[in-house]
């Protein structure tokens, strides 16, 4: 369909009035001036602490404040911190106190110069600053004894005790340079090379050891690391460069009292070490690896159990997650572990016995995070799903999952969520449909089709700037489909259309939108495609190679493959997965969208946000430059848009700037799908 097409076909349909209001939806800013469950924890002494995020007055931040739940359900939460900075991050301390980390000034008149440091809140009383570094504290793992171990950064070559001292002479100076000896030098949206990540052991009162002096810029750059329960050991990733500009991480155990560190499991041409966490006894490791990304797999995860002691390969208990794709890990006991992640557009937590490996459902029916083991046996966690936001939920032993109170609750919905789906070459594909209450045969909804990022990701859960609800809100109907590459489906899930090709996605994604539009609330001459990064890809890439849809929106998409895969702060996978556009020609050909950029006549709104390294902003200024110097009409009248976002990454965080995404979204799809105004009018300064 053409942008005309669209035009003509919306002359005899309503177009939903954005000014008609429904509960909170309607409006983006007071949807994303909602507060957000971050963080849920369980504390000795059957308490329960939360994280809950509230963005504040001129929607610049979300700070986070600390509140205690009842662990009944029953009584309303109190909250127990507040501060301009916020505070996050909470871990249980063995005395009952609860440590967070946090930016707020020392009320003793110690100076943190507005970096992040650990405090201590007791069960009464005021917070006191436990301990502070010039870098900055990351709060990692609390031993047994209240020993605590924790993440810094230093300048190159530097120390804790000179870190303060060459700070301040470089910003004094300055001064900004980096002196590069390989890859990588970027991550999502910060620079590689101008600081080095430590470990550090912090004693129950604040003394600071630094257990990984001179260790350079590569090693701990993206650490998982935790201690032991008698803090005697340490378990961490290990990054070391290899040929090809490419690096492998390595399962290390380092001794606390000698600094001595012995590789556990080292990293080979087949996978790596992403993470590892010890048993309440540490006796034990769970260890979750990935495999090496090629042109013929994708990247798949692996989860192992092992002993601590023995020799590297040895007492390894191999577990078999079946389709869950693992996205956090949490020990219930010491024979117990908790793995939560993506199934079959939803969620679970599988309890897996340490022992034998044998697997078991203790909750699904939602996507599950923040995993947190109780005394008295029950699990806490955050439970969401795509109609609802993260919820405190306590989970008993047999897998009754009872919600607790707490702030963050949503009206009722704009529409009706529905789980469709539909076959396609024997494969099925299924999806989540949204639509309005108010629409119907005698006056059918307009269609907007989502494509998620990753590609390894899954419309499972709820999404605050993605909300599908915002324009449900505004009359739309959403439909998310779980194409090929989804996680949640297994190895062959994962890998069904690898390596990234877009036509196998997109004519699943088409096939369910075909299957959907059959229905007689939806109508299918007034449709729109929206998607963000990987998700983007698949818009830049059905701008030229389709003109079914009024509208096309992409956020933060790769335009240009051959200039992508070199410029991302994952050129060494990119690389290794697609080579060089001379050695698979037909691929790039194929796939790049920018090779059918003079197909495109479809309206395109870009948006990309300045900060973002994974798919960088060179990527939307050349889609720009080719839409722009493309048009043959008089200026004017062209119908292409950019947003630029020039503080954001490769998400937009900043409530005030999602909340201008949302709207200026939500005019453009208006003005080319609907018949509305023009978005110019839309957006404000």
């Amino acid at each position: 369909m053409t942008a005309t097409d669209a035009d003509t076909a919306s002359e005899n349909r309503s177009v939903p009035d954005p000014d008609v209001p429904s509960p909170e939806f309607a409006d983006p800013e007071a949807v994303l001036r909602l507060s957000r469950l971050a963080a849920v924890t369980a504390v000795p002494g059957g308490r329960v602490i939360a994280a809950i995020q509230q963005a504040e007055e001129h929607g610049a931040r979300t700070p986070s404040a600390l509140w205690e739940l009842d662990p009944a359900g029953t009584a309303p939460a109190r909250r127990l911190t507040s501060s301009e900075k916020g505070e996050g991050g909470p871990r249980p301390a063995p005395d009952g106190s609860v440590l967070f980390t946090s930016t707020r000034p020392d009320p003793e008149g110690g100076s943190v110069e507005d970096r992040a440091a650990i405090w201590r809140l007791p069960v009464a009383g005021e917070a006191r600053l436990v301990a502070s570094a010039p870098g900055g504290l990351e709060l990692l793992a609390v031993a047994d004894d209240g020993t605590m171990l924790a993440a810094t950064s230093v300048l190159p070559g530097g120390t804790l005790e000179d870190d303060a001292e060459r700070r301040t002479a470089r910003k004094d100076a300055k001064r900004t340079t980096i002196w590069h000896t390989g890859m990588p030098i970027r991550q999502w949206d910060h620079e590689i090379g101008d600081q080095e990540r430590h470990l550090l052991l912090v004693s129950p009162d604040g003394e600071i050891t630094d257990l990984t002096p001179g260790v350079g810029t590569v090693a701990l750059t993206s650490a998982s690391a935790d201690l032991s329960p008698d803090a005697r050991t340490v378990a961490t990733t290990w990054t070391r460069r290899v040929p090809g500009g490419e690096t492998r991480s390595d399962l290390m155990l380092l001794d606390v009292a000698t600094g001595e560190r012995r590789t556990l499991l080292a990293a080979d041409e087949e996978s790596q070490v992403s993470t590892a966490l010890f048993s309440p006894d540490g006796t034990r490791l769970a260890v979750l690896r990935w495999t090496h990304s090629t042109p013929a797999s994708t990247s798949l995860p692996r989860l192992e159990i092992r002993g601590t002691g023995g020799e590297a390969g040895a007492d390894v208990v191999p577990v078999d997650l079946g389709d869950l794709t693992p996205t956090d890990l949490a020990w219930a006991g010491p024979g117990t572990l908790l793995a939560a992640g993506d199934l079959h557009s939803s969620g679970a937590i599988l309890a897996v016995d340490a022992a034998t490996g044998a697997v078991r459902t203790l909750a699904d029916g939602g996507v599950f995070s923040s995993l947190s083991g109780a005394e008295d046996g029950a699990v806490l966690a955050l439970r969401s799903d795509v109609a609802t936001p993260p919820r405190p939920v306590r989970i008993t032993a047999d897998g009754a999952v009872a919600e607790l109170q707490a702030p963050g609750g949503i009206a009722a919905l704009p529409g009706t969520l529905q789980k469709v789906v539909t076959e396609v070459d024997g494969v099925r594909v299924p999806g989540w449909l949204c639509v309005p209450s108010a629409a119907s045969a005698a006056d059918p909804a307009p269609v907007m089709l989502w494509i998620h990022g990753g590609p390894h990701a899954s419309y499972n859960s709820w999404s605050w700037r993605w909300c599908p609800w915002i324009a449900v809100a505004h009359g739309w109907a959403v439909l998310m489909p779980d194409p090929a590459m989804s996680t949640g489906y297994g190895d062959t899930g994962l890998n069904r259309g690898w390596p990234r090709r877009p036509e196998v996605v997109f004519g699943e994604c088409e096939a369910l939108l075909d299957a959907m539009l059959e229905r007689p609330e939806l109508d299918g001459t007034r449709t729109a495609m929206l998607g963000a990064s990987f998700g983007g890809f698949l818009a830049n890439w059905i701008a030229g190679h389709s003109d079914r849809f009024g509208a096309i929106v992409s956020h933060a998409g790769l335009w240009a493959l051959p200039q992508q895969h070199r410029t991302t702060d994952a050129a060494a996978s990119k690389m290794r997965v697609h080579r060089h556009e001379d050695e698979d020609p037909k691929w790039y050909a194929a796939s790049s969208p920018h090779s059918a950029a003079a197909a495109i006549t479809t309206p395109m709104l870009v948006t990309h946000g300045n900060r973002d390294y994974r798919v960088p902003v060179s990527e939307a200024l050349r889609l720009w430059w080719d839409l722009v110097s493309r048009w043959d009409g008089e200026p004017e009248a062209m119908p292409h848009r950019f947003l630029q976002l020039t503080s954001e990454n490769h998400w937009v965080l900043t409530p005030s700037n999602a909340a201008a995404w949302n709207r200026a979204v939500l005019a453009f799809c208006a003005q080319h799908v609907l018949g509305g105004p023009s978005a110019d009018e839309a957006i404000t300064w």
